[in-house]
């Protein structure tokens, strides 16, 4: 029985190679960036992550060093769901979701990671193992981007060998976000498979009434089109929108995961496994999803998700983000004709190249 004997926390600021935006977070010049690794008995190791838009990751940070990690030392690396229990009741006043829920994700990341290196296996398989080739699409982060260069970034993204788009919606004047769509629509062709997000930019009755003017673009799903906190708001969307809807980025518990899709106001789930409570949690949300019929997809750390789609009968396409760490990775993720294939490496397969982050830490 191994026992673990350190977790390290580090907090890294990474810039973009181009400067993103949405319409709730607006300049997105850089991303926060928290590790974990952590080192049991018989001297293995298991590393995970989490990580925050411009700001609010120093709290993750903070809530490992001071928290979590004091209470994991001497523990049983292999007890995965008591630690997540015991993490998420030590933190649950000050956080319950939010700051906590990410600094347990990533914590939770990294013992996964650890088990299945000490298994010899790679997560997906561990998890049960479903199909390692997945579907993605491409996450565009481009509200401010203008027409041309919407386009521009769309062929890149297919030259990358993506199959699949994501754009942004939340101008100022839905008439913008329509015209945008459409271009990309015309750009793309009738069956290309299109995404919409709006990042919560809109109240009920303007997201109802975008999803209906967006009817006729045949998106797969429009993303966020009103705050998670509003359930109600939600299942109007779904019943009157007349396009399907996807929501769970900004939802950080396994609770208000069920709420959400018990209620109907969710068409394709999307946790992220860096907030919502890490693998442990996604699981979970997934085998809710599927019990109510209901495909699952997911934000973000597409690195990690890989493994948690592979292994989920229920899973649609996967988000490839703008927050790529693939120059901080030894073998990046390869796209090829919409599709990648989920690593035969130990664990979840990733390997940081920490002399490089250095330079970014804060």
């Amino acid at each position: 029985m191994a026992k673990i004997e350190s977790v390290r926390s580090d907090f890294y600021q990474l810039p973009l190679d181009v400067e993103l935006s949405d319409s709730t977070h607006g300049a997105i010049p850089h991303f926060e960036f928290v590790t974990v690794r952590i080192k049991d008995s018989d001297g293995g190791e298991g590393s995970g992550y989490t990580y925050a838009v411009n700001s609010g990751a120093a709290a993750f940070h903070a809530l490992i060093e001071g928290y979590l990690a004091p209470m994991l030392i001497g523990r049983d690396a292999d007890e995965i769901e008591k630690l997540w229990q015991d993490m998420w009741w030590k933190v649950h006043y000050s956080g319950r979701g939010g700051h906590a829920t990410s600094a347990i994700s990533a914590v939770d990341i990294a013992l996964w990671d650890l088990k299945a290196r000490r298994a010899g296996a790679p997560l997906w398989r561990l998890l049960g193992g479903y199909d390692p080739k997945v579907p993605v699409y491409a996450g565009g982060i481009d509200l401010d981007f203008t027409i041309d260069a919407l386009l521009a970034q769309a062929d890149g993204f297919l030259a990358h060998g993506h199959r699949a788009i994501k754009m942004k919606a939340g101008r100022p004047h839905l008439r913008e976000d329509i015209e945008r769509v459409r271009r990309m629509r015309e750009h793309l062709g009738d069956d290309f498979p299109l995404m919409v997000d709006a990042n919560m930019r809109w109240s009920v009755d303007q997201a109802i009434r975008a999803a209906r003017e967006l009817a006729e673009f045949n998106l797969v799903w429009l993303e966020e089109p009103t705050i998670p906190d509003d359930i109600p708001g939600h299942v109007r969307v779904v019943r009157e929108g007349r396009t399907p809807v996807a929501t769970g980025e900004n939802m950080h518990t396994l609770y208000e995961f069920q709420a959400m899709i018990s209620a109907g106001g969710v068409t394709y789930p999307e946790p992220d496994v860096t907030n919502c409570g890490g693998v442990t949690v996604f699981r979970k949300i997934a085998a809710v999803a599927e019990a109510h019929n209901l495909p699952v997809t997911s934000h973000g750390a597409h690195d990690i998700t890989l493994h948690l789609l592979a292994a989920a009968p229920n899973r649609t396409y996967m988000e490839v983000h703008g927050f790529s760490l693939d120059r901080f990775v030894a073998e990046p993720m390869v796209f090829e004709e919409g599709f990648t294939v989920a690593p035969e490496r130990p664990g979840h397969g990733i390997e940081l190249d920490w002399s490089q982050l250095e330079q970014y830490r804060r």
